[in-house]
């Protein structure tokens, strides 16, 4: 690894792939100097033509860095463009990189990431009094800077987590203490008032919060069997509210669905709330989070009539060669990618009416088709969903800004519920830290009517449980 000078001035190049997955990353360097060359200028201009969302993107970016030149000199330009902050403030300066008579770099081929190291190695050595540092998210052109002795970093600033970080829980808990304790009291020390509004227990919390907290997670005594389970309503760093949850496990199910633990009653209890309309619901491989969504759903909008529809959507992204063209409408273009929906609706239909004819199933399968919508993500754009309970299933092979649009589609009475496994991405260039369930995730953490949940227990079978485990 490169050593940098820590008081020494930094400039950061950046390379085509930065300002693709972030166009915003301009603005993210703080009062150090921003360096883009002309090969990234010109990579650029090759993206821009098209409907794709990499097009779109360098669209973006080509209109960003026009609107900050177009209001300053030649002169400046050559000195440095000032960054504006949010606040009006300039924080750092943006310069661009040109060299007519540029020396390749020795028994490396002609490219554009070649030339972009040969522009940032000369660089280098025309600033020996600053710090110049390539950013860019390809690892092999990292690699290559490294072995040059070039200081390279990947971009960080839009990731929703570091790598050493994990997916936020959404569960806080606290093991059950022996016998004669107050079970989490003793061990947050806070002072406890319990009151009871419209047939819902609430405890009101006084004293020093724990750090880890936030609203919207569950507090319990225990992973299984516990006697506590409590949402996290309200929370200042010296008082709490916490809502007691509904027990699902036994005699209260969601369209004949029961919890099995203390993370699945959470899901429950999230998925029939009114007062949140933000759901993500993370976990491995047969763990319910569908299965358990659509009982919720299919509850809500054939029972209690509180949806007059559900539309169901996931990105039809392949984990392997893609099978090319499909005909027929888009809900039959749709319907290869859609069988954790069928498989479940299958065996909530099977479970709900056990024991049941032939005729009343097909009924229900009648009745539920009639309120069911399948849509594929690339046509939500523009729409207003009222009154619908929103699926959004394999949540983690969408980018962040296209989970912004599907999200921004929610309109009067809608919930969304956004569902994943980051261990199964299988969207090119996305990570588990940089897709957009995990961005949902954390900056939703702090919002009062969203919440989440990671579920562990694999209901699905002893060969999946061991499969998540072992491969």
């Amino acid at each position: 690894m490169v050593r940098l000078d820590k008081k020494a001035k930094r400039l950061y190049v950046l390379d085509t792939n930065v300002l693709i997955h972030d166009p915003a990353a301009l603005y993210q360097f703080e009062e150090h100097e921003v360096v883009i060359p002309m090969t990234v200028l010109e990579e650029l201009d090759k993206h821009k033509n098209g409907l794709r969302e990499i097009a779109r993107t360098a669209r973006q970016v080509s209109r960003t860095l026009s609107d900050l030149t177009n209001q300053v000199s030649f002169d400046e330009i050559q000195q440095g463009i000032p960054i504006p902050r949010a606040g009006g403030t300039p924080m750092g300066r943006l310069r661009f990189l040109c060299y007519p008579e540029l020396k390749s770099l020795e028994h490396l081929e002609e490219s554009p990431d070649n030339r972009l190291l040969a522009e940032t190695c000369r660089l280098r050595d025309e600033r020996p009094d600053a710090s110049v540092i390539l950013v860019s998210k390809d690892i092999n052109l990292r690699v290559k800077a490294a072995a040059l002795r070039v200081p390279v970093e990947d971009y960080l600033t839009d990731r929703a987590f570091s790598d050493s970080d994990a997916m936020l829980d959404g569960v806080r808990i606290y093991p059950d203490s022996e016998a004669g304790d107050n079970g989490p009291w003793d061990q947050l020390e806070v002072d406890v008032t319990v009151e009871r509004v419209d047939h819902h227990t609430f405890y009101r919390l006084e004293g020093r919060m724990p750090a880890d907290w936030h609203l919207g997670m569950l507090v319990s005594d225990s992973e299984n069997g516990a006697s506590f389970e409590a949402i996290v309503r309200e929370l200042g760093p010296n008082h709490a509210r916490l809502q007691l949850l509904t027990n699902y496990r036994h005699k209260a199910g969601v369209w004949g669905v029961h919890a099995h633990d203390s993370r699945q009653n959470f899901a429950l209890n999230l998925l029939m709330d009114d007062d949140i309309d933000l759901v993500t619901i993370a976990g491995s491989a047969g763990t319910g989070k569908t299965y358990m969504t659509l009982a919720a759903a299919f509850q809500q909008t054939l029972d209690a009539k509180r949806f007059e529809r559900i539309v169901f959507t996931r990105a039809p992204i392949t984990m392997s060669e893609d099978i090319g063209f499909l005909p027929g409408t888009e809900e039959e273009k749709m319907s290869p990618w859609m069988g954790a929906f069928h498989d479940n609706m299958d065996n909530l239909l099977r479970d709900e009416h056990d024991g049941s004819t032939s005729w009343s199933q097909d009924a229900t399968r009648t009745l539920i088709g009639s309120r069911v919508q399948i849509r594929a993500p690339g046509f939500m754009r523009g729409r207003t969903l009222n009154d619908t309970f929103l699926i959004i299933d394999e949540a983690q092979n969408f980018t962040p800004k296209q989970l912004k649009a599907l999200v921004t589609r929610a309109g009067r009475n809608t919930k969304i519920v956004c569902l994943g496994n980051v261990g199964q991405i299988d969207t090119p260039y996305l990570t588990a830290n940089t897709c957009g369930m995990a961005a949902v995730v954390q900056r939703f953490s702090n919002w009062a009517h969203a919440s989440h949940v990671t579920l562990r227990s694999v209901e699905r079978s002893r060969l999946a449980l061991a499969g998540e485990e072992l491969l």
